[in-house]
């Protein structure tokens, strides 16, 4: 009888728990796709007594993930833990240096760390898989790394962050501001234990940093992943944006230019008649171009006990079926650093501003944004009040650099009660 393959899983919270579901709810399944039966062996968490809703008799119990990771009856070490150091990074270490192979769900460990552990995986003859760490059961790193292998990406585009877009689409639906729509998302549990990973834009600029890696032959530089949360966009950029046509989506977008490699997650305004436009709650999308393929569109469900279990298993069945590949595509030792570039591609852009309700205030923001080369497209004032009134700037295309220059003008005016927020229009 063939082997079974053997995983040893650490971190039995709610994807945890839904791989040892799958693990046992379809091992004839599992067995016939693969060849070889999977079954669990052993298992660690913090707290042995929880009840986590499925049966953990028959598996062998560590408290400590490495001593679990160096046990002789795992093949597969499946680190579900979370944490991009501490036990999470040790216990993957070990594993590697015990001969395991790694599926992680762990995009923090990735962003930070990747290259190096890529490196260690190969140097010893293991894979590491992480389609789990990417939007959650969107198969979008096997769709970089075997379906679109034969393409030169042009372009990495999408919505990575559930918690954002539910946040975003909530607020237009319900009408309700952001912080009435941030403890709602807190209160129901969508939230990080720190949320700023979420609405600050770093959970999903880990994401894209992978994606990228992929993308472009490249060592994962999150570092220089250009970051800017939700937090700024209001209510009323909500209602401006949708009566123009746009919807405001937390967008990563990535590509290779000429001076290098680009990587930016920020607020963008998008044809609210796009697929990305479209896009509503909870759920991802993930848009790849090929120079062959052309535009590909992959969407679904970014989080969650089943989808991200999904994804787990996905990796686990690849390497049950022995298909062995290097973790970012290309062997690790020959990836490049790539050369940090921020966006050069000429853009619109959405501002708006606080002015001062007093004769020429407009005048003196239009003279800022004309000597920066900038010219304005449209404008829309929504309401007043006595002292002051919410302007909306729309630009005609023009480069970051003549925008920052704009922003930083516009305190000298005397005009523009605190701080201008822009947003650029992004082709989709």
């Amino acid at each position: 009888m063939t082997q079974p393959l053997r995983l040893g899983i650490a971190g039995l919270g709610t994807v945890g728990t839904g791989v040892v579901k799958i693990v046992r709810q379809k091992a004839n399944l599992l067995a016939a796709r693969t060849g070889r039966p999977i079954e669990i062996t052993a298992v660690s968490a913090r707290n042995r007594d929880k009840d986590r809703g499925v049966s953990l008799k028959g598996y062998a119990w560590e408290d400590d993930p490495v001593k679990l990771a160096m046990r002789d009856d795992v093949d597969v070490f499946v680190e579900l833990m979370g944490g991009a150091d501490g036990p999470a990074k040790a216990a993957t270490e070990a594993a590697l240096a015990a001969g395991k192979d790694v599926v992680t769900a762990n995009k923090a460990m990735l962003a930070i760390h990747g290259q190096e552990l890529a490196e260690s995986a190969e140097e010893l003859g293991r894979v590491i898989r992480f389609e789990a760490a990417v939007a959650g059961g969107i198969p979008v790193v096997k769709a970089l790394t075997e379906g679109l292998a034969g393409n030169e990406i042009t372009r990495v585009m999408g919505v990575m962050n559930g918690t954002c877009n539910y946040i975003l689409t909530r607020m237009e639906d319900s009408g309700l501001p952001y912080d009435q729509i941030f403890d709602e998302a807190h209160q129901l549990g969508y939230l990080e234990a720190d949320p700023n990973l979420d609405v600050g834009g770093i959970d999903a600029g880990h994401k894209l940093s992978l994606l990228a890696s992929i993308a472009y032959g490249t060592q994962v530089d999150f570092g220089n992943v250009e970051l800017e949360g939700i937090q700024k966009i209001s209510i009323q950029d909500i209602r401006t944006a949708a009566a123009m046509g746009f919807r405001i989506k937390l967008l990563g977008v990535a590509q290779m230019t000429g001076r290098g490699l680009e990587q930016r997650m920020s607020p963008c305004l998008v044809p609210a008649d796009s697929p990305l436009g479209q896009l509503q709650g909870g759920t991802n999308m993930v848009v790849l171009e090929g120079d062959s393929v052309g535009q590909i569109v992959l969407r679904g469900a970014g989080a969650g006990e089943g989808p991200t279990a999904s994804a787990v298993m996905s990796d686990v069945i690849e390497i049950a079926r022995g298909t062995r590949l290097t973790t970012f595509g290309q062997p690790a030792a020959g990836l490049e650093k790539a050369r940090p570039a921020r966006a050069a591609a000429p853009a619109p852009y959405y501002l708006r501003m606080m002015l001062t309700d007093k004769p020429g205030a407009m005048a003196k923001v239009a003279t800022v944004l004309g000597d920066a080369g900038i010219s304005i497209n449209r404008m829309r004032q929504t309401h007043h009040d006595d002292t002051a009134a919410p302007v909306v700037f729309v630009t005609h295309k023009t480069g970051r650099d003549a925008l920052d220059r704009a922003l930083a003008g516009f305190a000298g005016t005397g005009v523009v009660q605190g701080e201008a927020v822009a947003i650029r229009i992004e082709d989709v």
